[in-house]
């Protein structure tokens, strides 16, 4: 079902996410990739799941593809698309394609820089910028293609878009925001965040925008991966509280710690916002123990 249609009802949207595998899905379908299995486990607490695209810009199996291949197994995807690797045209008639293969929903964004993936000497495309891209999508569900032509069925996909509270100055993260509204955005979903004043603060600025937020975090794994995000990462920072408490845990325990505090977070946000965001990183199967703790279910 398309996200706009739960949010019309009042739902409480929960999505997860998964990133294609890097390769191609067996033909025959004899061997699951790992991103299928994740989904399969996932569709059972989540109302979609987020395919990502060549996330970190690092080569994997096209965003499409993989949607595709979920919708067949009856599993809801939420389609990245992104600007990084195409221009318009591109663009364009990848949102085409998608909707004529089953896919409702689609997450619109400007994609991660080249030189953090494992293509460095590739060209970056960024024909569009994220606005553009909401813009043309909301185009094209009118009718139109971006040069004002024309076009067949139009593609009547639910319209999201990426946010971020952890952006200074605020302001123009919510000016940036209102204009992605402005282009037809119907739902967010933040950057993944871990403060929750910073979060409350931000949530009281956008609730005058009147559309739904999700709120996003990453399942935090290590003292490493805090670092290496707050280092690497452009628009995240972890706080010292987070990173202390998941170092203090032995090895061994990590992952039932990890679940603990992301299920504490969003239990302590949920009433801030629409609906909330989780990115395992591989550890999926820790979600139902995180929505336990938040006191979440779809």
């Amino acid at each position: 079902m398309k996200l706009n249609e739960l949010y019309r009802q009042g739902k409480f949207v929960i999505t997860g996410e998964v990133g294609p595998v890097k390769g191609a899905i067996s033909r025959d379908r004899s061997v699951e990739p790992n991103c299928a299995r994740e989904a399969i486990f996932l569709q059972r607490y989540v109302h979609a799941v987020n395919i990502t695209d060549n996330q970190s810009a690092v080569m994997r199996l096209g965003s499409l593809a993989a949607s595709v291949y979920l919708k067949s197994l009856g599993i809801e995807p939420v389609y990245q698309l992104t600007c990084r690797d195409r221009n318009r045209i591109a663009l364009q008639s990848d949102l085409l394609t998608a909707y004529s293969l089953g896919i409702d929903n689609v997450l619109l964004l400007t994609g991660d820089h080249i030189q953090l993936g494992d293509h460095k000497g590739a060209k970056p495309v960024f024909d569009l910028d994220s606005v553009q891209l909401i813009h043309m999508a909301a185009g094209l569900r009118e009718g139109y293609d971006i040069s004002g032509h024309p076009i067949e069925n139009p593609p009547d996909m639910a319209l999201g878009a990426v946010v971020n509270p952890n952006f200074e100055p605020m302001e123009l993260q919510l000016l940036q925001m209102k204009k992605k509204i402005d282009a037809g955005a119907e739902f967010f979903q933040t950057q993944a965040v871990y403060d929750i004043e910073l979060l409350e603060r931000f949530m009281r600025q956008a609730e005058k925008l009147n559309r739904p937020v999700q709120a996003g975090v990453v399942v935090l794994k290590s003292p490493q991966m805090a670092q290496y995000m707050n280092e690497h990462v452009s628009g995240i920072q972890v706080p010292e509280a987070w990173i202390d408490e998941i170092g203090r845990t032995e090895k061994a325990d990590r992952r039932e710690k990890a679940a603990e505090m992301t299920g504490r977070f969003l239990r302590r946000v949920k009433s801030m916002v629409q609906g909330v965001h989780i990115m395992p990183m591989g550890w999926a199967d820790l979600i139902p123990a995180i929505l336990r703790e938040a006191e979440l279910s779809i």
